[in-house]
């Protein structure tokens, strides 16, 4: 690492994107060493923002000044499978010279290339150990590990060059829960500039900030997530508090102005009448009136101006309070009663080998966890029919509906209400419209292709499409549902889901979650056999 402390600068940022769209205006941000979480709703310009300052990405005005190297690992990033891993760790010529000095060649060249890197694979392998993929050799090819061994490999190659600035876009997405608590301990030991894109609860403790990217502006707030939200809260009160007394300040003002309206209409009627009766001179009179006119018009003035400017405070006070709606699945006929036998397996194998008996009754809620490759998609795909099992038997009880990790269920040149319209068929145009509306998609949202939403918008409409199919899913299956969602939709999930009250299955590796879904039952895929596991040991 360089001597120079390490820094990010975004000054008067510009950037939009070819079709128009706005994602920054002249952004002011800047960012010192020590490790910051840097979060916002699906849409807000994180993964953009990582990219302006990798260098990936240009900006339309305004500048990114980095002091220090970069290393940046993007979302869902592929290693090319065919690379030997000490190729993807960007040490492969390092360790050929390395190689051939201690086989007698003193040649130059070789000198050159290890430079001061004599105990390069050392320090090679004692990375692939902390993040725990000790049981990798350097010699073995890309094509040989998992997905999530994939991503830990391109962070290790990162952590090798012992960057200045260390730019993460949701490092933990696919991996599973041991390779999770891995990459938490990587970044919990960071001593450097890092900034990291999450919604993984457990990552983002290790955080010494977070900024909370929001409407184009970033807001700093100090300590780890449970510090961020614990102020958040204090913020939120104050400001519904706020809205609370500029609600009732607008209130108070159109009453003093009705008030007035009343007085001053007084006073002129009665004007009018002195003035009709002649009780003083004629010019006298017309003085008066006169006068009573514009003080009249003054005063009104003066109480509409007030009334204005308390509907100003009440629009400021408004914009301070956030309104992240919550899906809603309040949908009677997904009820279970407690006892009622949803699904049954018994001595059954999966086509990949792993042995499962399983019995789910009323509405119970199953977490199911597992290595990556341990077998739980193939599980859920075998739970709903997609999948022969090898052997045994198996027999589901009740509706059943099926939420992949792809979320590739819907028809992406049809429209949101177009594909619920295809899940449940007989229900009214104005029916489909209604049930959307608990999904968030209303009014113009619900005519958008699906092709064209978000990450988090395709897994809301195809929330909503399993839910309010006919019949209506009384066991659910859900496989990493948290995978490409900002914390608030997370949230948002989290809340649909506790209205449910059907039987749910939810395959993933994000415990905090998880935990918040109201687990009844663990269960794990190990060594081939699915077992209930004690919580308490996660």
């Amino acid at each position: 690492m360089s001597f120079t402390p390490a820094s990010v600068v975004c000054a008067q940022l510009t950037f939009g994107w070819p079709d128009g769209t706005a994602v920054f205006d002249r952004l002011q941000w800047a960012a010192a060493p020590g490790r910051t979480g840097l979060i916002g709703l699906n849409g807000a310009g994180k993964s953009t923002l990582l990219k302006l300052i990798a260098g990936e990405l240009a900006p339309g005005s305004g500048s990114v000044k980095v002091s220090g190297e970069i290393g940046y690992l993007p979302q869902d990033a592929a290693l090319d499978t065919r690379l030997r891993v000490d190729q993807a760790l960007g040490i492969a010529g390092a360790r050929a010279a390395l190689h051939a000095i201690e086989a007698g060649d003193t040649g130059e060249e070789h000198f050159a290339a290890v430079g001061d890197d004599w105990d390069v694979e050392e320090r090679a392998r004692a990375t692939l150990d902390a993040l725990g993929l000790e049981r990798i050799g350097l010699d073995r090819t890309v094509g040989e590990v998992s997905g999530g061994e994939s991503v830990l490999l391109r962070l290790a190659a990162l952590l090798l060059r012992r960057p200045d600035v260390l730019l993460l876009d949701e490092p933990t997405n696919n991996l599973d829960l041991r390779a999770r608590r891995r990459l938490h301990a990587a970044i919990a030991s960071w001593r450097g500039l890092l900034i990291v894109v999450s919604h993984d609860r457990e990552l983002l403790e290790h955080v010494d900030q977070i900024a909370d990217l929001r409407d184009g502006e970033v807001l700093w707030y100090g300590g780890n997530l449970s510090a961020y939200e614990e102020a958040l809260a204090v913020e939120q009160d104050a400001a519904e508090r706020a809205v609370r007394a500029a609600e009732a300040d607008v209130k108070r003002q159109k009453r003093e102005l009705v008030e007035a309206q009343v007085k001053l209409a007084r006073r002129v009627r009665y004007g009018q009448k002195m003035y009709e009766i002649k009780r003083e001179p004629r010019a006298v009179m017309k003085l008066r009136k006169r006068s009573a006119e514009v003080s009249a018009g003054k005063h009104r003035q003066v109480q509409a101006d007030r009334l204005a400017e308390a509907r100003e405070r009440l629009g400021e006070a408004e914009l301070a309070v956030r309104d992240d709606d919550e899906i809603r699945v309040d949908l009677p006929h997904t009820a279970l009663p407690a006892g009622r036998t949803v699904l049954t397996v018994e001595r059954a194998r999966l086509r990949h080998g792993t042995h499962v008996d399983l019995d789910v009754r009323g509405p119970e809620r199953i977490a199911l966890l597992g290595r990556n490759g341990a077998g739980k998609s193939t599980l859920l795909r075998t739970l709903t029919g997609e999948i022969a099992l090898a052997e045994g038997e198996m027999v589901v009880h009740v509706p059943v509906r099926h939420l992949p990790q792809r979320l590739d269920v819907l028809d992406p040149e049809a429209t949101v209400a177009e594909n619920v319209a295809a899940f449940a068929p007989s229900a009214t145009e104005n029916a489909v419209r209604a049930r959307l509306a608990r999904f968030l998609f209303r009014g113009a949202r619900a005519d958008q292709p699906t092709g064209s939403l978000s990450g988090g918008e395709r897994f809301r409409a195809t929330l909503a499409a399993l839910m309010l199919a006919e019949p209506a899913p009384q066991l659910l299956l859900l496989d990493e549902p948290t995978n490409n969602l900002d914390m608030a939709s997370v949230r948002s999930l989290a809340s649909a889901l506790a209205s449910y009250e059907g039987a749910l299955v939810v395959a993933g590796h994000d415990v905090p979650f998880l935990r918040s879904l109201g687990i009844t039952r663990w269960l794990r895929i190990e060594d081939g056999v699915l077992r209930e596991v004690d919580p308490v040991l996660l």
